[in-house]
Formats: structure tokens, C-alpha cells, sequence
């Protein structure tokens, strides 16, 4: 199976340049399957019901998110609705919190199992142990057919997200972390199989601070006062990995980073 799997949509900067990145993409690398990080895409914070379906038609099989997963309200209710079920908030919420966290998807190569965890490491508080849940629904999801599983792993501190690499080496086929919006140069695949990175990057503005606008954040930097710090603009990159599998292994994962001028 041939997974593309991108990094944390930023705005209407990342959503743009996604869109155009989405054809090329597709072309160039004959996908079975494309997982993006969306927690970002309405104005960097949380998503909305009728962006998650922007990202779908624009050709995205699976939604992941994060610790803004609820920062939109209109995702409430709408989460646990039919059309949400490729939609994944953090696995490691309490139980009863709204929508799913991993999800079984059908694709030309097999039944691909995607698995949304959050670490809480310097994040916010309340979340289950994802090294134990994650762990545990990893197995619910190979039993329940699932051959190839790509789980993201949102977290702050990238030990935590080397942890779970290592954690679910040889249980998973990939562990791709998001959240710090700037792609890691670890890619490699664990002795057990498992393809690894501690961060995916981000799709978003090239040129400002991981995706805001560069002005407002250097002006928020030097005087310390509060700020908005509103969704940087074009250049735009488009940040993450391509992996291959085998089954449950992983054969190659490699680093994917497109760039584009304008939308």
C-alpha cells in the first residue's frame, strides 16, 4: 500500500495550497490513500464541518486532528454524524467525548486502519495515556482487519512522539508525528517495521512563523504584549511523507515538500 500523509493545514493559505498540491501529487505518486492533519484549517484554529468537506472533495481520504480539535463549536454535533466518520479526533479523549478516533478505510491495496492519538506533554490537560489506549486500539484495529495502520501522533515535545514510535514499533506501519509545523529530518523505519518522523511540517505559509504572519509574531516577540497573530500568506509549502508498506511493515518512507508562489 502507497500512503501520503501531510502535515497540519494552516488557514486558507494551507487550504489553497493543498488544493494544489492534491493533482500533482496524486500524479506523480499514484497514492492508495491521503491522510491530512486538519486541526489548523479554519483561521489555524480547529476545523468546521464544512471545511472538513472542502478537504474531502479537494481529494483527502482522512482527517486527523489535535489539541484544537474542538476549538470550532460547529464540530460538536456534527463529529459523531455519518459524514464525519473519516474525521479523527485524538483517540486518548475521555470516554464520551464526541466522534472517533480511528478509523477503517477500503483502498485499492487493502484495508487501511487510521489511528489519531494526542500527547500531554506541555498540552492540554485531562487526556487518557496515549501509550496505553493508542496501544490497545492498535490491536482492536488489526483484528478488526486492518492491514496497513498509520497512526499520527500530535504532541509538543518530539520525546514523547520518539516514544511512541518505539512504543508501537512492530504494531503499527507508520507513526507520523504533527503539531510543531516544522518537518524533522528522522524519517526512517523502526527494526520492527514501523516508519517513522517525528514531525510531518505543515501546509502553510512559507514565510512566516510556523504558518501566522511573520510581522505580527516578531512584534509579539519583542514587546510581549498580547497579539493576534493572523494566518500567514503566500509562498505557501506543503509538508510530509510518503510511505510504502507491505502488509503491516513498512518498505520506505520518504519526505515529501512542495513549494508554490501564489494559489
Amino acid at each position: 500500500m502507497r500512503l501520503i500523509f501531510l502535515g497540519d493545514v494552516v488557514g486558507d493559505t494551507g487550504r489553497a495550497a493543498l488544493a494544489r498540491a492534491l493533482p500533482e501529487l496524486r500524479r506523480d505518486y499514484v497514492p492508495d490513500a491521503v491522510v491530512v492533519n486538519g486541526e489548523n484549517a479554519a483561521g489555524g484554529r480547529g476545523i468546521t464541518p464544512r471545511l472538513c468537506e472542502e478537504l474531502f472533495r479537494s481529494g483527502v481520504d482522512v482527517i486527523t486532528l489535535g489539541d484544537h480539535a474542538w476549538d470550532q463549536r460547529e464540530l460538536f454535533t456534527w463529529v459523531d454524524s455519518p459524514a464525519a466518520e473519516r474525521v479523527l479526533r485524538p483517540h486518548n479523549h475521555q470516554p464520551g467525548t464526541p466522534g472517533r478516533g480511528s478509523c477503517l478505510l477500503d483502498t485499492p491495496a487493502g484495508r487501511l486502519g487510521v489511528l489519531c492519538l494526542c500527547g500531554r506533554t506541555f498540552m492540554r490537560p485531562g487526556l487518557d495515556n496515549p501509550f496505553t489506549t493508542g496501544y490497545e486500539e492498535a490491536l482492536r484495529l488489526r483484528e478488526a482487519g486492518a492491514e496497513t495502520i498509520l497512526t499520527d501522533m500530535h504532541g509538543e515535545a518530539s520525546s514523547e512522539k520518539v516514544a511512541m514510535g518505539w512504543r508501537l514499533d512492530g504494531v503499527v506501519s507508520a507513526v507520523i508525528g504533527t503539531h510543531t509545523h516544522v518537518p524533522t529530518a528522522d524519517s526512517r523505519i523502526l527494526p520492527g517495521g514501523t516508519a517513522f518522523q517525528c514531525d510531518a511540517g505543515m501546509c502553510g505559509s512559507l514565510d512566516g512563523v510556523i504558518g501566522r504572519e511573520r510581522e505580527a509574531v516578531l512584534q509579539g516577540c519583542i514587546t510581549a504584549l498580547p497579539c493576534k497573530y493572523p494566518v500567514g500568506g503566500f509562498p505557501a509549502q506543503v509538508c510530509g511523507c510518503l510511505i510504502d508498506t507491505e502488509g503491516l511493515r513498512a518498505t520506505a518512507i520518504r519526505r515529501l515538500f512542495l513549494c508554490y508562489d501564489c494559489a
